[in-house]
């Protein structure tokens, strides 16, 4: 090729010589751009130094841990890492926080539950006196075979008075009648009570319940008119 030919071969490409060189400074610029950049790890040691690597820095697993970009600005942050009892700590914290959680998702299922058997107020009310007559039917009963009882002593207590002077003159049949009747008494008096304790169970039942859906009552809609 001559030299005559060179100028219109440069205008051909539409190039000048500063053209070209502009060019050439641009591919030599971004060959120097490396192909992923790393990320750069600093932080300052328990000795005080300043430490910079390309991966997490060993010296400072006890302590924070900047993650750099190429520029300098910081990407990240490296928390230090945790001991065996740490670790055992945070562990059980996360235990304690998810039966928690547990706890929580278990009271309200119970409330939606409650909410469900006792839609209004009157039909909670209705059940506690269902429960409570139940209770007092059987009561009834009881006090009944207690007024027997008590007609039966008291008839026995007659018959012993004769042997008031000498009670070893009583019969034995007198005797063992009597210690039966009151050993009745005794046990029926206990069952008694027992039905007093149930009944006091059976209101406490129903008193917190009825706490935990007063505010229940108040968030639902209200039911429908025939």
């Amino acid at each position: 090729m001559t030299q005559a030919q060179t100028p219109g071969l440069w205008r051909h490409l539409g190039c000048s010589t500063r053209g070209l060189s502009l060019v050439f400074l641009m591919l030599l610029g971004h060959s120097m751009v490396p192909a992923q950049a790393q990320e750069i790890y600093s932080c300052q040691d328990a000795k005080g130094r300043k430490l910079t690597s390309d991966r997490p820095i060993a010296e400072c697993r006890d302590r924070e841990q900047k993650i750099l970009n190429p520029s300098g600005t910081v990407k990240s942050r490296l928390g230090p890492a945790l001991t065996a009892a740490e670790r055992a700590e945070l562990d059980a914290k996360d235990k304690a926080e998810q039966a928690q959680k547990a706890l929580l998702e278990e009271e309200k299922r119970r409330d939606r539950a409650l909410l469900i058997r006792y839609p209004t107020p009157s039909a909670h009310q209705k059940e506690r006196l269902a429960a409570l007559e139940q209770i007092n039917r059987v009561k009834q009963t009881a006090q009944v075979q207690v007024t027997d009882l008590l007609a039966q002593k008291a008839k026995l207590m007659n018959e012993m008075a004769f042997f008031e002077k000498d009670p070893s003159r009583a019969p034995q049949r007198l005797k063992r009648q009597l210690d039966e009747v009151t050993q009745t008494l005794a046990a029926q008096g206990r069952f008694l009570a027992d039905k007093d304790a149930e009944i006091a169970r059976v209101n406490a039942r129903f008193d917190a319940e009825q706490q935990r859906l007063a505010p229940l009552w108040q968030m639902a809609p209200a039911p429908k008119s025939d």
